[in-house]
């Protein structure tokens, strides 16, 4: 209860209810009448915000023209969602105190998008009791594309200023009705404008333009370096080289006042042209390097087909995309992801050269590589190099064609062989001498 009210500052129970509990949408419906199974799903919202304003925290806010009563929190009710949202109490804003005496409409139309950009998801496992046709249709929408973010990664009447400090803005700066940071979901960071169709393209140009003032302006950082004020606050990556555009702009236009939201959006477009036209390079995209991405959307289709549909179009653009395509470069993507298709299919193509070069290598020296004159066997390596020639130094290699195995036999051999003619020779030399002796003591005798 306290980070819905936190996050959107004034709701009806049952929109606090579709946030924090959205599964209690598909149950009660034995009821007899839409009010009764209103009352039934809210019943236990409507307690905890009664024990909320005991405790001073909450307060009735006013009534809608159809008789829903509208909550929102007390500054200390504000520092407690504050702790929830594990936000600091001077980014939580101000009590949306007096909301009801215009009927609020601005603010409710606020809600919605932050519903239907959301999406909650039914807890499942807490409808295994309820009807088949009742679990069908929570599976539906548990199935369907999910929405951005959780209640925390929304942020409602943020000042985005141009002048002052983020605690005291000055004058010309802007005020985003919602900012979405879901990095998770592919939105690191998203401003959302909503408009109910009462306002001309002109007013709405003057807004954007404080919009580019706050996305241009920087402060120095600690370190004195000076950096965009916006990234002081919130975190998104770094921009590809050339290529930093400021965060985009989501307009969302709910037709409940006189005006054509097709004529406005065409006018708007060309009034703020400087302001998010891209330049054009060859290579077959556009670059936002310090431009502002615009992109608009109806109510009514946000809230059919949520931020996966193809209901949003971009300045600039012909064609309807999902939320992540018009607040991306689709074409700048497809150009680096062919350009590093190109570059991986190279290093591939170098890769398998040098496995050819190296193969050829492998061969040649195989087919060099001596074969032993006495059995046969190809060289080792070791082998190989102990009787290629080396410097004039190195011992000369006594059998240079002869494996290690065969070296050894006909070392062995000749070391054999060589015993034995020792031996031979010193029998040989000892019998004359005996002869000559004899000869000598016969020649005495006589």
């Amino acid at each position: 209860m306290l980070r819905v009210l936190g996050v959107l500052k004034v709701a009806t129970v049952e929109q606090i209810q579709q946030i924090a509990a959205p599964h209690l949408s598909y149950r009660h419906t034995d009821k007899s009448t839409p009010s009764k199974r209103k009352q039934a799903r809210t019943a236990s919202h409507t307690g905890a915000l009664s024990d909320l304003r005991k405790h001073g925290l909450a307060e009735n806010g006013g009534q809608l023209p159809g008789g829903d009563t509208l909550r929102n929190l007390t500054p200390m009710g504000l520092k407690a969602a504050a702790r929830e949202l594990g936000r600091p109490v001077g980014e939580m804003g101000n009590p949306a105190r007096g909301a009801g005496r215009t009927g609020a409409s601005h603010p409710m139309t606020v809600n919605e998008a932050v519903l239907a950009l959301l999406r909650p998801k039914p807890d499942l496992a807490q409808l295994a009791s309820e009807p088949a046709d009742v679990r069908a249709a929570a599976q539906a929408a548990f199935d369907a594309p999910a929405g951005l973010g959780t209640i925390s990664s929304y942020a409602t009447e943020v000042a985005l200023p141009a002048t002052g400090t983020w605690a005291n803005p000055g004058k010309g700066g802007a005020q985003a009705d919602i900012v979405i940071t879901a990095p998770e979901g592919g939105v690191p960071l998203l401003f959302v404008e909503i408009d109910n169709c009462f306002e001309s393209a002109q007013v709405l140009a003057a807004k954007i333009d404080k919009y580019m003032r706050f996305g241009q302006r920087k402060v120095k950082d600690t370190g004195g370096k000076e950096r965009p004020m916006w990234r002081t606050r919130w975190w998104v990556p770094d921009g590809r080289r050339g290529d930093q555009p400021h965060p985009p702009l989501l307009l969302v236009f709910n037709r409940i006042g006189p005006r054509n939201p097709n004529t406005v959006i065409a006018q708007l477009a060309e009034l703020t042209e400087r302001h998010w036209k891209g330049f054009w390079y060859d290579a077959g995209f556009h670059m936002y390097d310090g431009k502002l991405p615009i992109v608009v959307t109806g109510m009514k289709q946000l809230q059919e087909h949520g931020p996966a549909g193809a209901v949003f179009r971009r300045f600039g653009r012909r064609q309807n995309q999902t939320l992540l395509e018009a607040i991306g470069n689709p074409r700048r993507e497809a150009h680096d992801a062919r350009k590093q298709a190109e570059y991986a299919a190279r290093q591939r193509e170098h890769q398998e050269e040098l496995r050819r070069i190296a193969a050829q290598h492998r061969a040649e020296k195989e087919a060099r590589r001596p074969v032993c004159a006495d059995c046969g066997t190809r060289f080792t390596d070791e082998r190989w190099k102990a009787v290629e020639p080396s410097g004039w130094g190195a011992p000369r290699e006594t059998h240079p064609h002869l494996c290690d195995d065969c070296k050894q036999r006909a070392i062995t051999a000749e070391r054999q062989a060589e015993q034995a003619g020792h031996g031979h020779q010193e029998h040989g030399q000892a019998v004359p001498e005996q002869k000559a002796g004899g000869t000598w003591l016969s020649r005495l005798r006589g």
